[in-house]
């Protein structure tokens, strides 16, 4: 699971997903759906701040952690739902004020009830948050490189900073380069604060990506390609679990 800040909580397959009428309904309506996304994102930031910090649980034990920040909050599934179903409320709640249409109408408050839903389900089950949160990557630079062992042809390349526990955060989308007669040299980026090193996954193909280093990276340090990449193995996680559950009241709630 990526953190709540990495971005993306939920997307335009998952809004689709939950309502297969949704792309035709802005593209007649003239919504922008992306913006749609970011609003919901920054509205449920918002109130997860405040239930965080309404909460006086003593859960986890003081030494694990500092005090709670939506920079360790974890996009569980519920969240992801809670995203999701606010998003597709906002949505139909333009399109209803736009045309004042009973349909629409409809729509909105079923998207409503379920978004409120989904946030009593977080507020039941507690905020997933990560002891040590590590955020997801940004896309790698690539460059081609001395070397004659790499089979020609386009390479897909994603990272993934990893924290000192050993858990592994979420990837971005892979950077892609074309080679010929060459190797492949991978840069990460500046290393966050919390990284103690990184992994790189390379592929034929964006959904078919393979782990190839058996130990991390050091930070700041590059990876160098330069024989065929392996073909099986580990494939990239979506991002850390919950390293516990911090309870919330539910005093906060949405008009």
């Amino acid at each position: 699971m990526a953190l709540f800040i990495d971005g993306e909580v939920s997307n335009l397959a998952d809004l689709a997903g939950q309502d297969s009428q949704l792309l035709d309904v802005a593209s007649t309506e003239g919504i922008d759906v992306t913006r749609k996304l970011e609003l919901a994102e920054e509205e449920i930031g918002l109130e997860l701040i405040t239930l965080l910090s309404s909460s006086t649980s003593v859960d986890p034990p003081f030494w694990l952690v500092s005090r709670p920040n939506l920079g360790s909050v974890v996009a569980t599934p519920a969240i992801k739902l809670w995203h999701a179903y606010r998003t597709l409320e906002m949505v139909y709640e333009d399109a209803y004020f736009s045309q004042l249409n009973d349909r629409y109408q409809g729509k909105r408050d079923q998207f409503h009830e379920k978004a409120q839903r989904a946030r009593e389900q977080v507020i039941q089950i507690g905020v997933g948050m990560a002891s040590d949160p590590i955020p997801r990557s940004a896309i790698p630079d690539l460059e081609a490189a001395p070397g004659s062992g790499l089979p020609d042809g386009t390479y897909y390349v994603a990272t993934a900073w990893v924290n000192r526990e050993g858990e592994e955060g979420a990837c971005a989308a892979p950077a892609d380069i074309t080679t010929s007669g060459s190797a492949l040299v991978v840069h990460a980026g500046t290393a966050p604060a919390p990284a103690a090193g990184w992994n790189v996954y390379i592929g034929t193909a964006p959904e078919a990506l393979f782990l190839q280093n058996s130990t991390e990276i050091a930070p700041g340090d590059t990876w160098m390609q330069a024989t065929a990449p392996a073909a099986q193995g580990k494939t990239p996680g979506d991002g850390q679990r919950p390293s516990y559950f911090q309870p919330v009241p539910r005093a906060i709630q949405r008009g």
